[in-house]
């Protein structure tokens, strides 16, 4: 078993994990595979890959020895600085977790002082989450097994997210006529079932995996004769990277042709999110009747036995979406009355934040006029300060309280008595008169 189909368990999904190799033994990992764990996951199996004795076994590994946890015990093997990275990569998962759980608990409001890390964390499965400092074969085994599971489910969850996408649609569609008048209403609709059926005229599809659609890509990808059709070199052909099997990629890169059958970007009436659907439909019918193993890949083998199947020279005819709906009208109304509740409830938290705003502009006018109050105060104790000083004949002060001191005045040299006060000047004035006489004194004869 190649490195490939090992972790392919762990990666494939519909638009398909793997590129095309540099070479055979070197696997470039490029595609998100969805799930929330995907980035500690495609690091671990690098860092695994990097071991020699690791990667030998999981050549020699079949599905099932990774299924069921053996491949696992093989980590206590591996060197001692490849362990050392995987301690250091659940190490960066652990602390990630934690915030995005103390995220969740923000977000709810929830008081979070007391938390308790080791019980939250136990919701995630694909690690463990008592031991959080290194990286053990537990761990591996949680999330090979996490995986596997998670993987298996991706694809209904994806039609469940195309069902939601296909009645939104519907829901808008609705909603947009009632705001319409009557006339218009009846214009637009009479327009819109013109398109529905201008979808529908659309050449036969063949059924994905026939005689019929393959032999169509062997004449019209392959340019090949259709004559000479030969199941064994058209799986050569397509098996692009030359690993022996087909996986979710290739496969799906069969149905292009008859895809573009029914959807052109360039046209209104054709939905390329309804293509998509389209195309994982196709892949997904081909997988259950070609696929025995259940391991996600068809291998030359299962391809041969497939051409020999009654099926595939007679198929049943293939029905597209457009003669296929994909929810129901009760369906549609729960949906609705969902986004209803969500509309309410954003309306509710639109007006609390509104609130919360109202009551941040107020404290925020609340704390602008105490500002103004204080330097106000600030500005009157300095005055009063500054009065008091020129008092008691203390320099007076500056803003911050620092004196300040006036440059002294020099007194001029040359005319003495104009340096005088005017009352020392008068006072000497006085002095220079000439004394009175004395009043009645008698005269001499």
């Amino acid at each position: 078993m190649n490195l490939k189909c090992g972790w392919l368990l762990l990666l494939s999904i519909s638009t398909g994990v793997w590129s095309v190799p540099i070479d055979r033994h070197e696997v470039i990992y490029n595609v998100d595979t969805g799930l929330y764990y995907d980035r500690y996951l495609r690091e671990v199996i690098e860092v695994l890959e990097t071991d020699p004795h690791f990667r030998e076994k999981l050549q020699t590994a079949n599905t099932e020895d990774i299924k069921n946890g053996r491949l696992s015990k093989e980590l206590d093997l591996v060197s001692h600085h490849v362990r050392t990275r995987l301690d250091e990569l659940k190490r960066q998962e652990v602390s990630r977790l934690r915030m995005l759980l103390k995220a969740k608990l923000d977000s709810t409001n929830t008081q979070s002082l007391q938390m308790d890390h080791a019980s939250l964390l136990k919701q995630f499965e694909h690690l463990d989450p008592h031991n959080q400092n290194t990286f053990e074969a537990k761990d591996l085994e949680l999330l090979i097994s996490t995986a596997t599971k998670d993987l298996e489910n991706y694809d209904a969850e994806r039609h469940e997210e195309f069902k939601r996408y296909e009645m939104l649609k519907e829901h808008e569609r609705r909603e947009y006529l009632k705001s319409l008048d009557q006339e218009k209403r009846d214009r637009e609709e009479k327009r819109m079932q013109e398109l529905k059926e201008k979808h529908r005229q659309h050449p036969k599809v063949n059924s994905p995996g026939s005689v019929a659609q393959l032999r169509e890509v062997w004449e019209e990808t392959d340019g090949l004769d259709p004559q000479e059709f030969n199941p064994k070199t058209f799986f050569k052909l397509h098996d692009t990277n030359e690993d022996g099997v087909l996986d979710e990629q290739e496969l799906e890169a069969l149905f292009t042709k008859e895809l573009e059958k029914v959807y052109d970007p360039k046209n209104e009436e054709d939905d390329m999110m309804e293509m998509e659907e389209e195309r994982l439909r196709m892949r997904e019918h081909v997988m259950k009747n070609v696929d025995t193993n259940k391991d996600r890949l068809v291998s030359l083998e299962e391809f041969l036995k497939s051409t020999e199947k009654k099926e595939f020279n007679n198929p049943k005819e293939w029905e597209t979406l457009d003669n296929k709906p994909v929810y129901t009208e009760e369906e549609l109304q729960r949906f609705e009355a969902e986004l209803r509740d969500k509309e309410e409830e954003l309306k509710r938290r639109a007006e609390t934040l509104r609130q919360e705003q109202e009551l941040l502009k107020e404290r925020g006018k609340a704390l602008e006029a105490q500002r103004r109050e204080y330097q106000q105060a600030v500005q009157e104790m300095s005055q009063r300060q500054k009065e008091l000083q020129a008092v008691d004949g203390h320099p007076p002060a500056g803003p911050n309280g620092e004196l300040q001191f006036q440059p002294e005045t020099h007194k001029p040299q040359g005319n003495s008595k104009q340096a005088k006060a005017p009352a020392e000047h008068e006072a000497e004035v006085q002095s220079n008169l000439p004394a009175e006489p004395p009043q009645n004194l008698p005269s001499h004869t």
